[in-house]
This record gives structure tokens, sequence and C-alpha cells, in this order.
């Protein structure tokens, strides 16, 4: 599907989040500035039992927070050298109990959840336009794409 501004893609952000539920992840994948921070951001503004800022997690790999969902934790994998690293950060566990966004899931190599719905964010034809793929291995997500609708 295609965003076409950021605004659309918060829009799609707010979307999901309907749909989400403790023991949930979301693997964000792109290259850096695709959106995938932004994404989450829009996400987490939507069910957050506090507003708050919401920083990208570059630097502290892991944040969490309290939402009216349950436990959240974003992280932000880019700076991990290998994926054992992941089993020091406790999200393992958290993939299991809280809901999980994950940026540069690669980082986390054959750890990642079978259940996980990946999120692609490509370069569109225009500077603000993403183009969004969504996809999954097990029937959790099947009815998403109808739900939250598409182009």
């Amino acid at each position: 599907m295609t965003l076409h501004s950021p605004q659309d893609t918060g829009a799609m952000a707010r979307r999901i989040a309907t749909h989400l539920a403790p023991g949930d992840t979301l693997l964000l994948i792109g290259e850096i500035g695709a959106g995938k921070t932004y994404f989450a951001r829009e996400l987490l503004s939507d069910i957050l039992l506090v507003a708050e800022d919401v920083p990208s997690p570059t630097f502290t790999i892991v944040q969490t927070y309290d939402s009216k969902l349950g436990e959240v934790w974003h992280a932000d994998l880019y700076r991990l050298e290998t994926s054992s690293d992941v089993i020091e950060l406790g999200l393992l566990d958290a993939f299991g109990d809280a809901i999980c966004l994950v940026e540069w899931p690669d980082r986390l190599g054959e750890q990642a959840p079978v259940s996980a719905l990946s999120l692609a964010f490509l370069a569109g034809t225009h500077d603000d336009e993403r183009n969004l793929i969504l996809t999954w291995q097990t029937a959790r997500w099947d009815n998403l794409s109808n739900e939250i609708g598409h182009d």
C-alpha cells in the first residue's frame, strides 16, 4: 500500500494500533529515514496512558511504555553487534507478554518471533511517499489488510 505523506503514515499507525494486543510484535523494516521511528511514535501516541515524548531508542536501544493495551517495548537494534545481545536486553521475554515494536529486526536473526507482523517501509516516488509492505506467517494477521484499508 502507498502512504502518500507523513499524515498517511500516522493514520496507518493508529489503525494498526487498534488491532494490537499483548504478545504482538511489529518488525519495522527500512533504511535510515524510511519512517520506522515516525510510525512507532504515532502508534505509541495513540495508545499511551499518559502523553509523553517518544524519543528514538537508537542510543538507549529499548524504551518501555505503559499503554492502555499493556506494556509496550520500542527497540532499535541498529547498534547491536550480534543477535545474542538481544537476550541481554530481555527482549525475548517481552515478545511473550508485551507489545513490541522492533526497528532493525534483522539483528534478531533466528530469534524473531514467527508470529510477528513485518512492516517494510520503502521509498516512494515522491520525498514523503512510502510504500508499505505487510508480511506475516501466522493466521493472527490474516484479516488485517482488509480491516486497516489499503490501495
